[in-house]
């Protein structure tokens, strides 16, 4: 058996190169002195994995007795299923000629312990033996949660910052009555979606849209009303603004007169449907639309924008309440 002096200090504790081979000892003590506070055992693998030496720093940091887990087991002194991913590592550690490095957790006194194992197999006298260094890393790990804790939410932080920017940027560019865009936004992205249309050549229309002229045009109930009403009803890629006073406008994105039209006539009926409160009273309220395309109706934006605003005009001669195409111009 081999046998190493537990009473030595602990810079002393490996066995020396009298009961050990001379190349166990090489490739073990640079990581001994860079280690110099692992606890160690060496276990008798041909006689069932069972401690023959287990230095007292170890015990302390298992908290338990060195010599009290001489001769007995992993299984024995921890349980099966702690023991099974020890046995594994060992099983690795033997069929490999340089040492290992693996990690384990053990609960000491009833607090996580995380441990940095270094496990290395000879043979010797015809048997197997495994020594392993063990290191207490828990208050590495411990800094190194507490770090990554830090950085996680030092992101966070960024990401609220940059949501909380995109916010008040987008806050900027709406009406703050209805939530809808401002006119000089809506203006912006017509611009956009009329050179996107002249390269890719496909359709898109614009609507205007007017509150009746009864009182509850002025509401602000039915200001908001109309704003949630036009947020909800049209997509990401279309644009909804307060374009003056009790008018608004929509940019409906690759969308051409017919589709536009169906689009808006739903709008219409949702309009007339809603029931706001008014100083616990019931409102109603109508909206007249006229719809133009480009670049059917009009082949320029300025004249895109005439057309519909003659089709929103001829709504409301007719007496509101009702969706209007603007006319496409004949061409003999």
């Amino acid at each position: 058996m081999l046998t190493v002096n537990t009473d030595a200090p602990l810079g002393s504790g490996l066995p020396t190169e009298s009961s050990l081979p001379a190349r166990l000892l090489a490739l073990a003590a640079p990581l001994w002195l860079e280690r110099i506070e692992h606890g160690w055992t060496l276990k008798n693998l041909t006689a069932g994995g069972r401690y023959e030496q287990v230095s007292p720093v170890l015990g302390r940091l298992w908290g338990r007795n060195a010599s009290e887990l001489l001769g007995r087991s992993d299984a024995e002194i921890f349980g099966a299923a702690l023991a099974a991913p020890w046995r594994a590592a060992e099983q690795t550690a033997i069929g490999q000629a340089s040492p290992l490095w693996s990690e384990h957790r053990l609960d000491v006194d009833g607090q996580r312990r995380d441990f940095e194992v270094l496990r290395l197999s000879f043979s010797e006298a015809g048997q197997q033996w495994m020594l392993a260094l063990w290191r207490d890393a828990s208050e590495n790990r411990r800094h190194s949660d507490q770090l990554r804790h830090a950085l996680e939410q030092i992101e966070q932080q960024q990401r609220d910052n940059e949501r909380l920017r995109r916010e008040l940027a987008d806050q900027a560019l709406r009406d703050p009555s209805t939530g809808l865009y401002t006119r000089a936004h809506f203006e912006d992205q017509l611009r956009r979606e009329a050179d996107l249309s002249t390269r890719e050549q496909r359709e898109f229309s614009i609507v205007f849209i007017a509150l009746g002229s009864g009182p509850e045009g002025s509401l602000p109930q039915v200001l908001e009303a109309l704003g949630q009403q036009l947020r909800g009803g049209t997509r990401a890629m279309d644009a909804s603004c307060r374009y003056d006073g009790s008018r608004f406008a929509v940019l409906l994105s690759g969308v051409g007169l017919a589709t536009a039209h169906g689009r808006m006539e739903g709008l219409r009926r949702r309009c007339a449907a809603q029931i706001v409160v008014d100083g616990g009273h019931e409102r109603r309220y109508t909206v007249a639309m006229g719809v133009a395309s480009y670049p059917h109706t009009a082949q320029t934006l300025d004249a895109l924008v005439s057309a519909c605003d003659a089709a929103l005009a001829q709504a409301q001669e007719r007496g509101g309440n009702q969706v209007v195409l603007a006319a496409i111009p004949f061409e003999g």
